[in-house]
This record gives C-alpha cells, structure tokens and sequence, in this order.
C-alpha cells in the first residue's frame, strides 16, 4: 500500500544524505569475475518509525483509521534513510566486497573462493541486523549479473538486453513529454553512446518551448539512429589503477564531446549540446570549454592522475603561454591546471579518434516531397445559390443592397462580388456559417472582433458587416468565460480613513428601477453611518429634483444626527 503523502512532504526536513553515483558503482567491480545480487524484502518496511512519528503516517479507509509502525513508501525521505542504514549494515565490506544502491546489494569477488568467503559475511551480517531478503529475487554465484539497468560480467559491463528490448518497441513519439521520455531512457545510457547529444539534436529541439512540434525526416532518422547505436553498443571496460588514462575530444557548432580511454580501451563516452550563446563562441574557446568538460565529468577518474589529452587543433598546446587571455579563457585555466595533464598536437590525419568525432556526419540529408492537392468546399456553391435568391427584385431591400447592384461584379464562378469581395446574402444563413468558420473552427482560435473582422473584409462583404461580427463575438460563450474584459480600468482604489464620531462620515447610494409603488416610488436612499454601520432607507422616486433631496437629507438626517463632515457617494 502506498498512500500520498504530499503535504506531509512538504513540511518535512529534507534528508541530504548522497546516494551513490551508478558511474561509481561500477568502478569498483574491475577485475571481478564472481557475483552475486541480494534484493532486500519490502524495502522500506523493514525500518521502524520513531513512536513519535507514527501519527504523522496516519491514513483513513473504509475499514478505519491506521497508522504505519514501518517506513511506509512514499515519504521524501525514504530513499536517504535506507540509504543510510544500509551503508552502515554493510560497511567492514562497503566498496571492497559489496556496493548498495538502496535496497539492492550485490557482492563482487575474483575468485570463487573469495567469493563463498564474503557471501558468508554478507548472509552473517544482514540475519545479525534482523534484515530479511526475498529469496525469489535473490542470485548466487553467477558470472554475468543484472545491476541497476545493466549487464556486468568479467569483459565490462554492457546495456540490459531488457532494456534495449523496450527501446526497439517504442512507437514514435507524438509529443514533446513522449520525446523526454525517450530521450531520458536512451540518455541514461549516453556513456554507451558515441555523439549521443550530437545525434539528439533534431529530438531536443522539439522539446523547447518555443518550437512547434513537427515530426519529419529528420526526426524520424534520428529516432531510428538512437535506436540502432543503442542496439550496437559495445562493451566499455572497467578503468583498471590510474595510469595511461587518454582524452580525446571533439568541439564543432553543434556541441561538444570526448571519449576517456585507457590501454587502448574505451571506458566512457561523453558529449552535450552547446548552450545559445556557446554557439558565437570563437573556435579556440570552444576547443578549451570541450577540455573542461571532459575534465569536469570524468573528474573522479583524471583528478590528482597524470593523463593525457589529445587536441586537432594546434594553437590549444600553447594557450598556457599566452599573455593575452579574455576572461572566460583565464577562467577555464585555472580548471585545467587543477588537473596533471599534458595536452599534445596530433593532426587531423594521426589524430584519429577526434578527427572522426569532429568531421561525423549525424544529420540526414533533408528530402524535398512535392504534393498536390485540391480542396473543394461546399460554401461557393451554396453561396452562389444564395445570391441568385438574393439578387431578386423583391429581396433586395430586404438584403439592403438596391444603391449597391449595380457596382457589383461577376466573377469567374458566378459569384457576385463587390471591389474584389465575395457578397454575403442575408438569405441561407451563410453569414453565420461563414462567421462560425472564421471564430470558432478547428483552424480559428477564437479571435477577437477587430482580429476577426479584418480576417474577413479582404475577401468577403455584406451591408453593416462589422457591426454583425461585434454582435456574434460579444455573444460567443467560449470568449465571455475565458477571456478577459477589456474595459476601461476603474481608479486606483483608496482606502477610507476610519471614522472618530458617529454619523461624521457617512455613504450613500440610490438603488433605482425598482418595481413601482401606489404612490410612484421606484427608487430607495441608502444613508449608511461609515462608524455604526445605521442606515436610512428613505423611499423615492427616480425623477426627483436636488431641492426635493436636500429637504428630505435635512429632515431625515441633520435633524436626528446632525451635519456630516464627509460624504461618499457610490453613484457616478
């Protein structure tokens, strides 16, 4: 059961406890050749709640009121505090023998016999902590594992057969959300993937906000080529000590990417997209900012090693020595002298690796389909139809057009039209069909007046026609619930100052059109005290002279309260 704990959530402490990077998992199983997986029971429910806590994790159904004794799923916290217990179960053995990922433990020796030795210590330690593991999940003594989405054996580790399985069946995207989706499981194997951020482009477009989706040749190329690199991945090898680690890298207009390699075997690929403004960066500055982002990411294997970094382009060797730097290129020095690596100068020719990440081509030439087509639409016909009735002797004052029939035109369809615009008869009902058409039709977005009547005046005209789209725009139901009214802003509102004496400040108002009385009164005088809140509802008629009300106002209310110091009126 999980139950949706989203304002508790929200008013809880967040846990910073770090979980693991998956890159860092996998770095600790070099040169292991025995493994085994543990899957702990019901995660979560294996961790007691603090009593006083558990009413905090109270839930109603219809069998009662309960609350959780255990962790239950859901809370924001969950993930970090198993995370915890978990490295504090397991750590004489953490990152030697065993990694953990949540509820996930998986041990890893070289040899069978070390490996019979730490299974031993591991089933010891979780039967001592009273931490129970579901045996049907579990896997023993295995040579190739399943791990957090991939497959590790005694070469590297390769994507999940699985995983690769439900990228081959995915159907092709039809929304931006359904491109995210896509891109966040095929990005999540991204060190598998050579130019992976070079390759997405057309993909990653559609997903800003800016851009109108539209799925082409172009995208459809890409959605497939993703597909078939993820399909075609190769094993990546484990990084084995810190020595002999290579860079090379690539910076073009389009993005930015490097390989990390070591005794001749690729260990990670890495790339992005350029960002707006990188794209008028000059070409020594990108060159530069693709050395600092091979050296960010792969920070953990190259800091504090020595390494080498492999560049095309011939200037970058001597850019330490430079006097003359711009800011953001002193900048990104000081990153690369953090770093003991030597950059060398290999030409396009030797330097194999970056000269084909750099000059690939991704893109698919764009093909040119030429269509024709022929669209018909019932309206001339009918409106041809109309105009015949319309143009009758007997019709034409109703149709208000007898000064006007004889400026008329014909056109090449017969169509009656007047300085080149198509003339609308009253008679058939087409002004509503043909405003319905231009207001509120699946290519039309509900415009307004203004918009709408300049839309139609180029090709079509009837007597009194903006007045007619006024009418119909003010009476649309769509338009009068979401849009707003544009009238005129009131002033700016003021509060009042509070009273200091009764009946010294006071308001009035004159609700008027009220059904009439016997003796002619259809009006009411309200005279509210802004202190006290009394009132006078004085009867009136609506047609009365200021002298009639300032004798009434004497007798009604200076001579029970006496002068006011201020008036409001409410009635403009």
């Amino acid at each position: 059961m999980c139950i949706d704990y989203w304002e508790l959530n929200k008013v809880t402490v967040k846990n910073r406890y770090p979980l693991p990077r998956i890159d860092d998992l996998f770095d600790h199983l070099q040169g292991a050749s025995w493994f085994s997986k543990i899957d702990l029971r019901s995660r979560y429910h294996q961790m007691w709640v603090r009593d006083d806590d558990v009413q905090k994790t109270a839930f109603r159904t219809y069998y009662g009121h309960y609350e959780f004794v255990v962790m239950p799923f859901g809370l924001t916290n969950a993930p970090a505090a198993f995370m915890d217990l978990m490295n504090r179960v397991c750590r004489p053995m953490l990152d030697r023998s065993v990694i953990v990922f949540i509820d996930d433990i998986l041990l890893y020796s070289k040899t069978e016999e070390q490996h019979e030795e730490h299974l031993r210590e591991v089933l010891e330690t979780l039967r001592r902590e009273r931490l129970f593991a579901k045996f049907s999940k579990c896997e023993f003594w295995l040579r190739e594992v399943q791990f957090l989405g991939h497959l590790v054996n005694q070469r590297g580790i390769l994507v999940d057969p699985a995983k690769i399985e439900a990228v081959m069946q995915w159907e092709v995207p039809r929304s931006p959300s359904e491109i995210r989706s896509f891109l966040g499981l095929v990005g999540y194997y991204r060190r598998f993937i050579q130019d992976f951020s070079k390759i997405a482009v057309p993909l990653t477009r559609l997903t800003k906000k800016s851009v109108v989706f539209c799925w082409g040749p172009e995208q459809q190329t890409t959605f497939e080529m993703l597909r078939q690199r993820l399909c075609e991945a190769s094993i990546l090898t484990l990084p084995e000590g810190v020595d002999d680690f290579v860079v090379y890298y690539y910076a073009s207009i389009i993005g930015m990417g490097a390989v990390l390699m070591q005794w001749g075997h690729v260990i990670a690929y890495a790339s992005r997209q350029l960002k707006h403004h990188e794209a008028n960066y000059p070409t020594h500055d990108l060159e530069l900012g693709a050395v600092v982002f091979a050296l960010k990411i792969w920070r953990h294997y190259l800091y504090a090693v020595r390494c080498t970094i492999y560049t095309n382009h011939k200037s970058l060797r001597y850019l330490m020595d430079q006097p003359n730097l711009n800011i953001r290129q002193r900048r990104w020095l000081d990153v690369v002298k953090d770093y003991d690596c030597e950059i060398l100068y290999h030409p396009g020719k030797s330097n194999v690796v970056a000269d084909a990440l750099s000059r690939k081509a991704v893109a698919a030439p764009i093909r040119d389909i030429c269509l024709r087509m022929t669209v018909v639409t019932p309206l001339l016909e009918k409106n041809r139809e109309a105009q015949v009735e319309g143009l009758k002797e007997e019709r034409q004052k109703c149709e208000r057009i007898v000064c006007r029939v004889a400026s008329f035109d014909y056109a090449s369809r017969g169509l009656s039209t007047l300085h080149g615009r198509v003339w609308v008869p009253y008679w058939g009902g087409l002004r509503q069909v043909l405003m319905d058409e231009a207001h509120k039709s699946r290519f039309s977005i509900h415009p307004g007046a203004t918009k709408m009547y300049r839309d139609l005046r180029p090709n079509y005209w009837w007597p009194s026609m903006k007045r007619d789209v006024v009418w119909y725009v003010e009476r649309c139901l769509t338009c009068r619930k979401v849009k707003a009214e544009h009238q005129r802003p009131h002033d700016k509102m003021q509060p009042l100052d509070i009273p200091v004496w009764k009946w010294e400040d006071i308001t009035m108002d004159f609700p008027t059109k009220l059904p009439r009385t016997a003796r002619g009164v259809d009006s009411i005088w309200v005279i509210v005290d802004r202190l006290t809140k009394n009132a006078h509802f004085i009867p009136i008629q609506e047609i009365i002279s200021a002298e009639k009300l300032a004798e009434i106002f004497m007798r009604e209310v200076v001579a029970r309260h006496g002068e006011p110091v201020s008036v409001v009126s409410v009635t403009t």
